[in-house]
Protein backbone atom coordinates (compact mmCIF):
# COMPACT_ATOMS: atom_id res chain seq x y z
CA UNK A 1 0.00 0.00 0.00
CA UNK A 2 1.46 3.36 -1.02
CA UNK A 3 1.55 6.49 1.12
CA UNK A 4 -1.45 8.12 -0.53
CA UNK A 5 -3.67 5.12 0.17
CA UNK A 6 -2.50 5.05 3.79
CA UNK A 7 -3.27 8.75 3.95
CA UNK A 8 -6.79 8.26 2.60
CA UNK A 9 -7.66 5.47 5.05
CA UNK A 10 -6.18 7.41 7.97
CA UNK A 11 -8.33 10.42 7.05
CA UNK A 12 -11.49 8.31 6.94
CA UNK A 13 -10.60 6.69 10.27
CA UNK A 14 -10.02 10.10 11.83
CA UNK A 15 -13.45 11.25 10.66
CA UNK A 16 -15.23 8.31 12.26
CA UNK A 17 -13.25 8.67 15.48
CA UNK A 18 -14.23 12.33 15.65
CA UNK A 19 -17.87 11.32 15.18
CA UNK A 20 -17.55 8.71 17.93
CA UNK A 21 -15.87 11.23 20.20
CA UNK A 22 -18.74 13.65 19.64
CA UNK A 23 -21.26 10.96 20.59
CA UNK A 24 -19.44 10.43 23.87
CA UNK A 25 -19.36 14.18 24.49
CA UNK A 26 -23.13 14.23 24.04
CA UNK A 27 -23.40 11.41 26.59
CA UNK A 28 -21.13 13.34 28.95
CA UNK A 29 -23.19 16.52 28.83
CA UNK A 30 -26.62 15.19 27.91
CA UNK A 31 -26.74 12.27 30.32
CA UNK A 32 -25.90 14.15 33.51
CA UNK A 33 -29.39 13.55 34.89
CA UNK A 34 -29.29 9.78 34.57
CA UNK A 35 -30.68 8.08 37.63
CA UNK A 36 -28.29 7.56 40.55
CA UNK A 37 -25.45 9.36 38.80
CA UNK A 38 -23.40 12.19 40.24
CA UNK A 39 -23.60 14.80 37.42
CA UNK A 40 -20.04 16.04 37.90
CA UNK A 41 -18.57 12.55 38.09
CA UNK A 42 -20.61 11.47 35.08
CA UNK A 43 -19.42 14.44 33.01
CA UNK A 44 -15.76 13.93 33.92
CA UNK A 45 -15.82 10.18 33.28
CA UNK A 46 -17.54 10.30 29.90
CA UNK A 47 -15.81 13.53 28.96
CA UNK A 48 -12.44 11.88 29.51
CA UNK A 49 -13.44 8.93 27.31
CA UNK A 50 -14.63 11.34 24.62
CA UNK A 51 -11.37 13.29 24.82
CA UNK A 52 -9.25 10.14 24.50
CA UNK A 53 -11.21 9.04 21.42
CA UNK A 54 -10.81 12.52 19.95
CA UNK A 55 -7.04 12.39 20.53
CA UNK A 56 -6.95 9.04 18.72
CA UNK A 57 -8.77 10.75 15.86
CA UNK A 58 -6.13 13.47 15.91
CA UNK A 59 -3.40 10.82 15.74
CA UNK A 60 -5.00 9.29 12.64
CA UNK A 61 -5.48 12.76 11.19
CA UNK A 62 -1.77 13.44 11.73
CA UNK A 63 -0.91 10.18 9.97
CA UNK A 64 -3.03 11.38 7.04
CA UNK A 65 -1.12 14.66 6.90
CA UNK A 66 2.40 13.25 7.01
CA UNK A 67 1.75 10.30 4.69
CA UNK A 68 0.10 12.58 2.14
CA UNK A 69 3.08 14.91 2.45
CA UNK A 70 5.41 11.98 1.76
CA UNK A 71 3.27 10.72 -1.12
CA UNK A 72 2.73 14.11 -2.75
CA UNK A 73 6.24 15.41 -2.26
CA UNK A 74 5.08 18.76 -0.90
CA UNK A 75 3.20 20.15 2.10
CA UNK A 76 -0.45 19.11 1.56
CA UNK A 77 -2.04 22.55 1.72
CA UNK A 78 -2.11 23.47 -1.97
CA UNK A 79 -5.79 22.92 -2.80
CA UNK A 80 -9.14 23.18 -1.08
CA UNK A 81 -9.27 19.54 0.01
CA UNK A 82 -5.82 19.64 1.56
CA UNK A 83 -6.25 23.03 3.15
CA UNK A 84 -9.59 22.28 4.81
CA UNK A 85 -8.26 18.92 6.04
CA UNK A 86 -5.25 20.71 7.51
CA UNK A 87 -7.46 23.39 9.07
CA UNK A 88 -9.47 20.68 10.84
CA UNK A 89 -6.21 19.10 12.01
CA UNK A 90 -4.87 22.28 13.60
CA UNK A 91 -8.26 23.13 15.16
CA UNK A 92 -8.09 19.74 16.84
CA UNK A 93 -4.52 20.47 17.93
CA UNK A 94 -5.55 23.78 19.48
CA UNK A 95 -8.53 22.11 21.16
CA UNK A 96 -6.20 19.53 22.73
CA UNK A 97 -3.85 22.28 23.94
CA UNK A 98 -6.66 24.37 25.43
CA UNK A 99 -8.20 21.31 27.07
CA UNK A 100 -4.84 20.36 28.58
CA UNK A 101 -4.30 23.89 29.91
CA UNK A 102 -7.73 24.33 31.48
CA UNK A 103 -8.30 20.70 32.48
CA UNK A 104 -11.84 20.91 31.18
CA UNK A 105 -13.68 18.92 28.52
CA UNK A 106 -16.47 21.42 27.97
CA UNK A 107 -15.27 22.65 24.57
CA UNK A 108 -15.48 19.21 22.99
CA UNK A 109 -19.26 19.29 22.77
CA UNK A 110 -19.09 22.03 20.13
CA UNK A 111 -15.52 21.85 18.83
CA UNK A 112 -15.91 18.26 17.59
CA UNK A 113 -18.97 19.11 15.45
CA UNK A 114 -17.03 22.00 13.90
CA UNK A 115 -14.13 19.68 13.06
CA UNK A 116 -16.51 17.04 11.67
CA UNK A 117 -18.18 19.64 9.45
CA UNK A 118 -14.83 20.91 8.14
CA UNK A 119 -13.57 17.37 7.45
CA UNK A 120 -16.81 16.56 5.64
CA UNK A 121 -16.54 19.82 3.70
CA UNK A 122 -12.98 18.94 2.68
CA UNK A 123 -14.25 15.61 1.35
CA UNK A 124 -16.50 17.47 -1.10
CA UNK A 125 -13.46 18.48 -3.16
CA UNK A 126 -11.28 16.31 -5.44
CA UNK A 127 -8.79 14.20 -3.46
CA UNK A 128 -6.20 13.73 -6.18
CA UNK A 129 -2.71 15.08 -5.67
CA UNK A 130 -2.23 17.92 -8.11
CA UNK A 131 1.11 19.14 -9.49
CA UNK A 132 2.11 22.51 -8.12
CA UNK A 133 2.17 25.52 -10.39
CA UNK A 134 5.45 27.49 -10.28
CA UNK A 135 4.11 30.09 -7.82
CA UNK A 136 3.40 27.35 -5.28
CA UNK A 137 6.83 25.73 -5.47
CA UNK A 138 8.22 27.65 -2.55
CA UNK A 139 9.04 26.89 1.06
CA UNK A 140 7.06 29.99 1.90
CA UNK A 141 3.88 28.24 0.76
CA UNK A 142 4.08 25.82 3.66
CA UNK A 143 5.09 28.51 6.14
CA UNK A 144 2.43 31.01 5.05
CA UNK A 145 -0.49 28.59 4.78
CA UNK A 146 0.24 26.52 7.88
CA UNK A 147 0.74 29.57 10.08
CA UNK A 148 -2.40 31.24 8.72
CA UNK A 149 -4.37 28.04 9.33
CA UNK A 150 -2.97 27.70 12.85
CA UNK A 151 -3.96 31.27 13.67
CA UNK A 152 -7.42 30.59 12.23
CA UNK A 153 -7.62 27.46 14.39
CA UNK A 154 -7.10 29.49 17.56
CA UNK A 155 -9.81 31.87 16.35
CA UNK A 156 -12.08 28.86 15.76
CA UNK A 157 -11.70 27.57 19.32
CA UNK A 158 -12.22 31.09 20.63
CA UNK A 159 -15.37 31.34 18.56
CA UNK A 160 -16.64 27.99 19.86
CA UNK A 161 -16.13 29.16 23.45
CA UNK A 162 -17.87 32.44 22.62
CA UNK A 163 -20.78 30.61 21.03
CA UNK A 164 -21.11 28.38 24.09
CA UNK A 165 -21.06 31.49 26.27
CA UNK A 166 -23.98 32.93 24.32
CA UNK A 167 -25.92 29.68 24.63
CA UNK A 168 -25.20 29.68 28.35
CA UNK A 169 -26.15 33.24 29.27
CA UNK A 170 -28.90 34.23 26.85
CA UNK A 171 -32.29 34.02 28.55
CA UNK A 172 -34.47 31.94 26.23
CA UNK A 173 -37.46 32.53 28.49
CA UNK A 174 -37.02 36.29 28.48
CA UNK A 175 -39.65 38.48 26.87
CA UNK A 176 -37.81 41.80 26.78
CA UNK A 177 -36.74 43.35 23.48
CA UNK A 178 -33.11 42.74 24.35
CA UNK A 179 -33.71 39.07 25.14
CA UNK A 180 -35.70 38.57 21.95
CA UNK A 181 -33.00 40.25 19.89
CA UNK A 182 -30.30 38.05 21.40
CA UNK A 183 -32.38 34.92 20.84
CA UNK A 184 -33.04 35.89 17.23
CA UNK A 185 -29.42 36.60 16.32
CA UNK A 186 -28.16 33.44 17.98
CA UNK A 187 -30.73 31.45 16.04
CA UNK A 188 -29.56 33.13 12.82
CA UNK A 189 -26.02 31.97 13.64
CA UNK A 190 -27.27 28.42 14.15
CA UNK A 191 -29.20 28.64 10.89
CA UNK A 192 -25.99 29.33 8.96
CA UNK A 193 -24.35 26.32 10.59
CA UNK A 194 -27.29 24.21 9.42
CA UNK A 195 -26.86 25.64 5.90
CA UNK A 196 -23.25 24.43 5.83
CA UNK A 197 -24.29 20.97 7.01
CA UNK A 198 -27.04 20.86 4.39
CA UNK A 199 -24.59 21.93 1.69
CA UNK A 200 -22.31 19.01 2.50
CA UNK A 201 -25.23 16.60 2.52
CA UNK A 202 -26.56 17.97 -0.77
CA UNK A 203 -23.19 17.60 -2.47
CA UNK A 204 -22.89 13.97 -1.39
CA UNK A 205 -26.50 13.29 -2.42
CA UNK A 206 -26.00 14.47 -5.99
CA UNK A 207 -22.59 12.86 -6.15
CA UNK A 208 -24.17 9.60 -5.06
CA UNK A 209 -26.79 9.67 -7.81
CA UNK A 210 -24.19 10.75 -10.37
CA UNK A 211 -25.97 13.94 -11.40
CA UNK A 212 -24.40 16.05 -14.14
CA UNK A 213 -25.31 19.00 -16.34
CA UNK A 214 -23.11 20.49 -19.05
CA UNK A 215 -23.19 23.96 -20.61
CA UNK A 216 -21.22 25.64 -23.35
CA UNK A 217 -20.44 29.21 -22.31
CA UNK A 218 -19.32 31.95 -24.67
CA UNK A 219 -17.24 34.86 -23.42
CA UNK A 220 -16.40 37.96 -25.38
CA UNK A 221 -12.75 38.95 -25.09
CA UNK A 222 -11.90 42.56 -25.80
CA UNK A 223 -9.14 43.10 -28.33
CA UNK A 224 -6.96 46.03 -29.24
CA UNK A 225 -8.81 46.27 -32.54
CA UNK A 226 -12.48 47.09 -32.77
CA UNK A 227 -13.51 43.51 -33.33
CA UNK A 228 -13.59 41.34 -30.20
CA UNK A 229 -12.96 37.61 -30.16
CA UNK A 230 -15.24 34.96 -28.70
CA UNK A 231 -13.98 32.17 -26.47
CA UNK A 232 -15.94 29.04 -25.60
CA UNK A 233 -15.53 26.69 -22.69
CA UNK A 234 -17.51 23.93 -21.04
CA UNK A 235 -19.00 24.31 -17.57
CA UNK A 236 -20.01 21.11 -15.78
CA UNK A 237 -22.48 21.16 -12.90
CA UNK A 238 -22.79 18.43 -10.28
CA UNK A 239 -26.07 19.87 -8.98
CA UNK A 240 -29.26 20.71 -10.89
CA UNK A 241 -28.80 24.12 -12.54
CA UNK A 242 -31.07 26.64 -10.87
CA UNK A 243 -28.70 29.26 -12.30
CA UNK A 244 -26.99 28.52 -15.60
CA UNK A 245 -23.82 30.29 -16.81
CA UNK A 246 -24.27 33.68 -18.42
CA UNK A 247 -24.51 33.55 -22.21
CA UNK A 248 -24.50 29.76 -22.43
CA UNK A 249 -26.42 26.96 -24.05
CA UNK A 250 -27.28 23.51 -22.79
CA UNK A 251 -25.18 20.56 -23.91
CA UNK A 252 -26.70 18.00 -21.55
CA UNK A 253 -28.83 18.07 -18.39
CA UNK A 254 -29.85 15.10 -16.27
CA UNK A 255 -33.45 15.35 -15.17
CA UNK A 256 -34.10 15.87 -11.45
CA UNK A 257 -37.63 16.12 -10.04
CA UNK A 258 -38.82 17.28 -13.43
CA UNK A 259 -36.16 20.01 -13.70
CA UNK A 260 -34.79 19.72 -17.24
CA UNK A 261 -33.54 23.25 -17.77
CA UNK A 262 -32.07 26.09 -15.74
CA UNK A 263 -34.51 28.47 -14.08
CA UNK A 264 -32.33 31.60 -14.09
CA UNK A 265 -29.17 32.93 -15.69
CA UNK A 266 -26.21 33.94 -13.54
CA UNK A 267 -25.63 37.73 -13.47
CA UNK A 268 -22.91 38.87 -15.83
CA UNK A 269 -21.04 40.71 -13.06
CA UNK A 270 -20.14 37.48 -11.24
CA UNK A 271 -16.59 37.05 -12.50
CA UNK A 272 -15.12 34.37 -10.23
CA UNK A 273 -13.61 31.13 -11.50
CA UNK A 274 -16.63 28.98 -12.47
CA UNK A 275 -18.75 31.69 -10.85
CA UNK A 276 -22.03 30.36 -12.24
CA UNK A 277 -21.47 26.85 -10.93
CA UNK A 278 -20.37 28.15 -7.55
CA UNK A 279 -23.31 30.53 -7.30
CA UNK A 280 -25.63 27.66 -8.15
CA UNK A 281 -24.02 25.70 -5.31
CA UNK A 282 -24.58 28.59 -2.89
CA UNK A 283 -28.25 28.77 -3.89
CA UNK A 284 -28.67 25.03 -3.39
CA UNK A 285 -26.97 25.31 -0.01
CA UNK A 286 -29.45 27.89 1.23
CA UNK A 287 -32.44 26.04 -0.21
CA UNK A 288 -31.45 22.73 1.35
CA UNK A 289 -30.30 24.46 4.54
CA UNK A 290 -33.61 26.27 4.92
CA UNK A 291 -35.47 23.01 4.36
CA UNK A 292 -33.33 21.16 6.91
CA UNK A 293 -33.64 23.98 9.44
CA UNK A 294 -37.41 24.02 8.98
CA UNK A 295 -37.63 20.27 9.54
CA UNK A 296 -35.51 20.51 12.70
CA UNK A 297 -37.68 23.33 14.04
CA UNK A 298 -40.85 21.36 13.31
CA UNK A 299 -39.47 18.35 15.17
CA UNK A 300 -38.19 20.35 18.14
CA UNK A 301 -41.08 22.83 18.17
CA UNK A 302 -38.78 25.46 19.66
CA UNK A 303 -35.61 27.35 18.64
CA UNK A 304 -32.53 25.15 18.40
CA UNK A 305 -30.69 27.45 20.80
CA UNK A 306 -33.38 26.91 23.43
CA UNK A 307 -32.90 23.14 23.10
CA UNK A 308 -29.12 23.39 23.52
CA UNK A 309 -29.27 25.87 26.40
CA UNK A 310 -30.06 23.41 29.25
CA UNK A 311 -26.99 21.25 28.51
CA UNK A 312 -24.72 24.15 29.50
CA UNK A 313 -26.43 25.20 32.72
CA UNK A 314 -23.75 23.79 35.01
CA UNK A 315 -20.90 25.49 33.14
CA UNK A 316 -19.39 28.70 34.50
CA UNK A 317 -19.81 31.39 31.79
CA UNK A 318 -16.76 33.28 33.07
CA UNK A 319 -14.70 30.19 32.31
CA UNK A 320 -15.96 30.18 28.72
CA UNK A 321 -15.31 33.91 28.39
CA UNK A 322 -11.70 33.48 29.51
CA UNK A 323 -11.08 30.53 27.16
CA UNK A 324 -12.48 32.50 24.24
CA UNK A 325 -10.27 35.50 24.94
CA UNK A 326 -7.11 33.47 25.59
CA UNK A 327 -7.52 31.44 22.41
CA UNK A 328 -7.97 34.56 20.28
CA UNK A 329 -5.10 36.34 22.01
CA UNK A 330 -2.81 33.38 21.26
CA UNK A 331 -4.00 33.12 17.67
CA UNK A 332 -3.62 36.79 16.81
CA UNK A 333 0.21 36.94 16.54
CA UNK A 334 0.27 33.59 14.74
CA UNK A 335 -2.30 34.82 12.21
CA UNK A 336 -0.40 38.09 11.82
CA UNK A 337 2.74 36.22 10.87
CA UNK A 338 1.09 33.63 8.64
CA UNK A 339 -1.69 35.51 6.86
CA UNK A 340 0.05 38.87 6.46
CA UNK A 341 3.83 38.97 6.95
CA UNK A 342 4.79 35.57 5.51
CA UNK A 343 2.10 35.96 2.85
CA UNK A 344 3.68 39.21 1.68
CA UNK A 345 7.12 37.62 1.58
CA UNK A 346 5.76 34.77 -0.54
CA UNK A 347 3.89 37.23 -2.78
CA UNK A 348 7.10 39.17 -3.37
CA UNK A 349 8.93 35.99 -4.38
CA UNK A 350 6.10 34.56 -6.52
CA UNK A 351 4.73 37.70 -8.18
CA UNK A 352 7.33 40.37 -7.59
CA UNK A 353 5.26 42.55 -5.25
CA UNK A 354 4.26 42.46 -1.60
CA UNK A 355 0.66 43.56 -2.07
CA UNK A 356 -1.74 43.67 -5.02
CA UNK A 357 -5.14 44.26 -3.37
CA UNK A 358 -6.20 40.77 -4.35
CA UNK A 359 -9.59 39.90 -2.72
CA UNK A 360 -8.02 37.23 -0.52
CA UNK A 361 -5.32 39.65 0.62
CA UNK A 362 -7.87 42.35 1.35
CA UNK A 363 -10.07 40.04 3.40
CA UNK A 364 -7.07 38.67 5.29
CA UNK A 365 -6.34 42.27 6.24
CA UNK A 366 -9.99 42.84 7.19
CA UNK A 367 -9.83 39.76 9.41
CA UNK A 368 -6.66 41.04 11.06
CA UNK A 369 -8.22 44.48 11.62
CA UNK A 370 -11.34 42.88 13.11
CA UNK A 371 -9.38 40.87 15.66
CA UNK A 372 -7.20 43.91 16.37
CA UNK A 373 -10.40 45.77 17.23
CA UNK A 374 -11.57 42.81 19.34
CA UNK A 375 -8.40 42.84 21.43
CA UNK A 376 -8.44 46.63 21.72
CA UNK A 377 -12.05 46.70 22.90
CA UNK A 378 -11.44 43.82 25.28
CA UNK A 379 -8.33 45.31 26.87
CA UNK A 380 -9.03 49.04 26.68
CA UNK A 381 -12.82 49.25 26.81
CA UNK A 382 -13.52 46.24 29.03
CA UNK A 383 -15.75 44.51 26.50
CA UNK A 384 -16.22 41.28 28.40
CA UNK A 385 -19.04 38.78 28.42
CA UNK A 386 -21.76 39.14 25.80
CA UNK A 387 -20.03 41.77 23.68
CA UNK A 388 -16.80 39.81 23.57
CA UNK A 389 -18.64 36.56 22.78
CA UNK A 390 -20.55 38.11 19.89
CA UNK A 391 -17.35 39.56 18.46
CA UNK A 392 -15.64 36.16 18.65
CA UNK A 393 -18.48 34.52 16.73
CA UNK A 394 -18.70 37.29 14.13
CA UNK A 395 -14.92 37.20 13.77
CA UNK A 396 -14.89 33.57 12.77
CA UNK A 397 -17.64 34.19 10.24
CA UNK A 398 -15.26 36.74 8.71
CA UNK A 399 -12.46 34.15 8.82
CA UNK A 400 -14.53 31.53 7.01
CA UNK A 401 -15.64 34.04 4.40
CA UNK A 402 -11.98 34.88 3.83
CA UNK A 403 -11.04 31.21 3.51
CA UNK A 404 -14.05 29.97 1.53
CA UNK A 405 -16.54 32.65 0.52
CA UNK A 406 -14.07 34.66 -1.54
CA UNK A 407 -13.53 31.68 -3.83
CA UNK A 408 -17.25 31.31 -4.45
CA UNK A 409 -18.02 34.82 -5.63
CA UNK A 410 -14.84 36.78 -6.43
CA UNK A 411 -11.99 36.07 -8.83
CA UNK A 412 -8.42 36.64 -7.74
CA UNK A 413 -4.84 35.44 -7.75
CA UNK A 414 -5.67 32.79 -5.15
CA UNK A 415 -8.41 31.16 -7.25
CA UNK A 416 -6.00 28.68 -8.80
CA UNK A 417 -5.35 27.04 -5.47
CA UNK A 418 -8.96 26.81 -4.41
CA UNK A 419 -7.94 28.30 -1.07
Amino acid sequence: MDMLNISRYAFITAFFLYCLGFIFYMIAFGGKKWRNRDPELHMKRWGKIAFIISVLGFACHSIYFFTRWAGAGHVPTSNMYEFMAFLALVIMLVFIIITAIYRSFILGLFTLPLIIIIVAYASVFPHEVQPLIPALKSVWLGIHVTMAALGSAFFAVGSVAGFMYLLRVIDFQGESKRDKRMQRWLEVTIYFVVVVVAFIGTVFLFRGIGYEAEFLQRNEIAAAERQASISEHTVIYKMPPIFKPYNSEVVHIDSFLGLKSAVFETPVWMKGVDAARKWNTVVWSFLSGSLLYGIIRLLLRKPIGAVLHPSLQRIDPKHLDEISYRAIALGFPVYTLGALIFAMIWASIAWGRFWAWDPKEVWALITWLFYSAYLHLRLSRSWYGLRSAWLSVIGYIVVMFTLIGINLIIAGLHSYAGV
